[in-house]
């Protein structure tokens, strides 16, 4: 079928826009009509606030909202909140945290909360006088021009760290940075961060402009070429730790403390040293973060561009995690540089996430960054704890049995039987066609 562009479709009806949809791409399928309409909230008022969140809304999309219990973090117990559609997560997590209950649960530390942006330019001019120029007469002015822009978040503690000039000609030609650091308190701080690079541009721009130490060739060479935030914040990072006495670990697969250790350590140090391990490792950790961050309005596509260009950061993608055994104690880290807030965008908005801030006691920034670091090392402890063990498939595939089912249109009293069955089994998509068949079969 040739489709047909369409002129104005953000300006069409919710209505307008599912029967454009519908018979144009799904040759006028009434179940696709009902598909779309089942998902939408019985409460109009709050359907809308769902509708205003993005553009050309048709429906909502749901994923499953779970919890995490038993979260030791810091001396207090949490239940963490977890959205997240993937089979085996929330178990994993929750797994994790009990197996740390009772040895001293999780440990975070607040290494920095320093976030970053740029404003990108492009002059022609001596570097030496550009930094003459930034060091006595720009920086101060480029402060006093954001002044109105800061004054509510250094009144909260924050507000703009310091500003650079960064040369990066010799990586493109009379290519410039003005980098600046910012402290965003407990929001997120992307529209803060953006409003003072903008500024910045525009004072650059001002001031170049009437400095007479500047030739008229070089003011006209001034380009600005951007003003944006980044996400890659490796100054604002947390530590979240496990410890114990290897005699403590007690692991119930059935092999020694010592020998859990050794493979769990020895698991860890290959994602550190091989890529491809890595990959899939980090993905596990990201798992659990994500989770978190999704389920507390925040952006998870932030969190995950910024952490793997971390763990990316000394030339070579490895671990996030990392092991230690010494003096027959058992620690278990990760550093996570991540950028989130509980103020600012949907925190006030989305009722599930509001939600999720009271049910972990309305955190601050910095609390919240230490829970997404813990659901990382905790999803990241369980994926590992099965690998060396029994194996991934054991555990993840008995949480995906029920997914199968669903597609097969297994009854309540089916999928009890199937729980029976694979009790002591290890659950393969095969085996549980071919036991389907068996059962239908012989009801017929």
């Amino acid at each position: 079928m040739n489709h047909k562009p369409v002129e104005g479709f953000s300006k069409l009806t919710k209505q307008g826009k599912i029967d454009w949809i519908v018979n144009e791409y799904l040759e006028g399928n009434e179940e696709f009509q009902t598909i779309l309409k089942q998902y939408w909230n019985e409460n109009p008022q709050l359907q809308k606030l769902h509708e205003e969140f993005s553009e050309n809304t048709i429906s909502n999309f749901y994923m499953p909202y779970g919890i995490a219990p038993n979260f030791l973090i810091d001396g207090k117990l949490l239940a963490l909140p977890m959205a997240v559609e993937e089979s085996s997560v929330v178990a994993a997590a929750s797994k994790a945290a009990k197996f740390w209950l009772d040895k001293g649960g999780f440990k975070t530390t607040i290494i920095n909360t320093k976030k970053l942006g740029h404003t990108h330019f492009i002059i022609d001019v001596e570097p030496h006088k550009l930094q003459h120029f930034f060091n006595f007469k720009l920086k101060q002015k480029l402060l006093e021009a954001t002044e109105d822009i800061t004054r509510n978040m250094r009144n909260r503690g924050g507000g703009i760290l310091n500003i650079r000039l960064i040369d990066k000609t010799a990586e493109m030609e009379n290519y410039y940075q003005l980098k600046a650091s910012f402290d965003t308190v407990d929001s997120m701080g992307a529209n803060f961060i953006n409003s003072c690079l903008e500024q910045f541009g525009k004072t650059l721009r001002e001031e170049v402009s009437k400095d007479e130490d500047f030739t008229s060739e070089e003011k006209n060479s001034l380009q600005i070429v951007m003003n944006i935030l980044s996400n890659f914040t490796p100054d604002c990072i947390v530590r979240a730790e496990v410890s114990c006495k290897i005699d403590e670990l007690n692991d119930d697969s059935g092999i020694s403390n010592e020998e859990f250790a050794t493979k769990f350590k020895r698991a860890v140090t290959i994602a550190e040293i091989e890529p491809f391990r890595a990959t899939t490792h980090n993905k596990g950790i990201m798992n659990g973060v994500d989770a978190v961050v999704i389920a507390t309005g925040n952006d998870f596509r932030a969190t995950e561009a910024c952490a793997h260009a971390y763990a990316a950061k000394d030339g070579k993608y490895t671990s996030l995690t990392h092991c230690t055994i010494d003096d027959g104690v058992f620690r278990f880290w990760i550093d996570l540089p991540i950028s989130v807030g509980v103020v600012g965008g949907l925190t006030n908005l989305h009722p599930l996430v509001k939600f999720s801030l009271a049910l972990l006691g309305k955190p601050s920034a910095q609390e919240l960054m230490s829970i997404l670091a813990v659901s990382g090392l905790a999803q990241n402890f369980g994926a590992l704890r099965s690998l060396v063990t029994t194996g991934i498939q054991k555990g993840h595939m008995k949480m995906h049995l029920f997914n199968i089912l669903n597609q097969m249109g297994a009854t309540e009293e089916e999928k009890q039987h199937f729980v029976t069955y694979f009790k002591d089994k290890t659950v393969s998509h095969h085996e549980v066609i071919s036991e389907f068949n068996r059962i239908r079969s012989s009801q017929n």
